[in-house]
């Protein structure tokens, strides 16, 4: 299993929690050394272990933004 690193360079913020007490979090993260991220994922209480998640450019995070204020909800 190949290793990889991380670092949260900044916790935007909680989206939702669990009742295991996991977080849906978007954050800014380095990957193995790269230019950071935004990142939609779960997250363990102490970011020790999380889930599956998507990782956007900023460019990509405007255009989900854009897309989601042109809903009609």
């Amino acid at each position: 299993m190949t290793e990889f690193k991380y670092e949260i360079v900044e916790n935007v913020g909680v989206i939702s929690s669990n009742s295991r007490g996991w977080n849906k979090e978007l954050n800014f993260i380095s990957w193995n050394d790269r230019d950071p991220k935004f990142d939609i994922r779960d997250w363990a209480e102490d970011h020790s272990k999380m889930g599956k998640g998507i990782s956007l450019t900023k460019e990509e995070l405007i255009a989900l933004r854009d897309l989601l204020n042109s809903l009609k909800l």
